[in-house]
């Protein structure tokens, strides 16, 4: 047996269509009726699975899990967010495990974006 990787993410709304709408232009999710989309991993793709002490200061405290998506040409994505009116939350970072730019969906919940 093993897994063989999350088979959804799945977020409460206040306010389900302006939510839906917000990811469809900021992140360009092709949401449907259903208000999901289906997002197919490249092979080169990673999904990480990791745990945070409640205090830790990584993202917000009273945000219980936080959204990571890995992307291609994230300097691209940065030029589509400052274009759209979407800030970061704070400076980008380059590290030994590639480059994270932080935004916030419109009910506040931080979203990093990640390209290794």
């Amino acid at each position: 047996m093993k897994i063989k990787g999350f088979g959804g993410v799945f977020l409460r709304s206040k306010n389900v269509d302006y939510v839906k709408n917000w990811y469809e232009e900021t992140l360009g999710f092709s949401m449907g009726e259903w208000n999901g989309t289906i997002i197919k991993s490249d092979l080169d793709n990673e999904t990480i699975f990791s745990l945070f002490k409640e205090e830790n200061s990584y993202f917000p405290v009273e945000q219980s899990v936080m959204l990571n998506f890995q992307v291609e040409d994230i300097e691209g994505w940065m030029e589509h967010f400052e274009k759209i009116g979407v800030p970061h939350i704070k400076e980008p970072e380059k590290s030994e495990y590639g480059t994270f730019v932080w935004i916030t969906d419109p009910e506040g919940r931080w979203i990093e974006i990640w390209e290794k």
